[in-house]
């Protein structure tokens, strides 16, 4: 029998017979495998939005002395329980389907997440960096430009106001040892954050590689600038900056040295991931000439004895 269309189980794919028996899914039946695959998703990020913060409500209680009913505690690990299991089933299925850790992570954790953790990740691999003195992404680049210089005094500062007050706090706080731990711990990550804040705008500077300027702030912006899309540059110190439509200003230390205009738009995600098309750019760098003289002599082709591009 050739062409025979046979009818799947009730909701999964259609295929057809061909010779000698063999099967194919129909676009419509892999079209129904999608739909129902983000169904599930979706469901089971549903249950997590409901299930893991009761879960950390209970947990906290549980520390704090909080004598809670044994139904309530059962209930309450069975649904983490059951919520893992389901989860892990579903990591089964789609990579048997083909699809890659990374696409797997994505259809099970929301975006906006995905993008907090991987913040707070480069935050902390930051500080490695740093005390390695190994900056990111300028292998191969024409030109580096540092940024941070001018914002190092103001985020030492920071992070050691943050650091006697984690003292002090946590003197205040030792007869009550539940809280003492808790707001210890917020207060060392806090120390941490602020120090990460600034090793990331240290081993993240702006770079040109090839025909491409690519801008960076701290661990939440890195932009991505064709060099064809730049109309003007111009060295221009700044310290007020609006915010306007379809502007970037990337200030370090409340100024920017810099002013780029482009001939189109060019997306520059916010931290949550939305879109955020921008035609203009402010920027500073710890040595605004070098930066304009590489960008005017790579825009303008090479001279007969260019040399190598300037670099901070």
């Amino acid at each position: 029998m050739t062409g025979a269309r046979v009818p799947g189980e009730a909701g999964g794919p259609v295929t057809e017979s061909g010779a000698g028996g063999a099967g194919r899914t129909t676009a419509g039946g892999r079209a129904g495998g999608v739909h129902a695959r983000g169904r599930v998703a979706r469901l089971l990020r549903g249950v997590a939005y409901a299930a893991l913060p009761a879960e950390l409500v209970l947990f906290v209680c549980l520390l704090g002395g909080v004598r809670m009913p044994e139904g309530v505690l059962l209930v309450g690990e069975g649904l983490v329980l059951g919520l893992l299991a389901a989860e892990g089933v579903v990591w089964v299925r789609l990579r048997r389907r083909g699809l890659s850790r990374r696409a797997v992570v994505a259809e099970l954790v929301p975006g906006p997440v995905l993008r907090l953790l991987g913040h707070e990740l480069r935050l902390m691999t930051s500080l490695g960096r740093w005390v390695a003195r190994r900056p990111h992404g300028v292998e191969g680049a024409d030109g580096v430009f540092p940024h941070a210089r001018d914002q190092a005094a103001l985020m030492y500062g920071f992070a050691f106001v943050c650091l006697v007050e984690t003292v002090g706090v946590s003197y205040m706080l030792a007869e009550w040892p539940f809280v003492h731990a808790v707001v210890l711990v917020l207060d060392v990550y806090t120390v941490l954050f602020v120090l990460g804040l600034h090793a990331a705008s240290v081993t993240r500077p702006h770079t040109l590689a090839g025909n491409v300027l690519r801008l960076r702030r701290a661990a939440h912006v890195d932009v991505a600038v064709p060099l064809d899309r730049i109309s003007a540059v111009r060295r221009e110190l700044c310290f007020s900056h609006e915010k306007a439509e379809g502007e970037l200003n990337l200030a370090v230390g409340s100024q920017t040295s810099v002013t780029i205009e482009l001939t189109g738009p060019v997306d520059a995600p916010r931290l949550l991931g939305a879109p955020r098309p921008v035609r203009l750019v402010r920027l500073h760098a710890d040595d605004p000439k070098a930066l304009y003289d590489a960008l005017t002599r790579a825009r303008t082709g090479p001279s007969p004895s260019p040399g190598p591009l300037p670099t901070a």
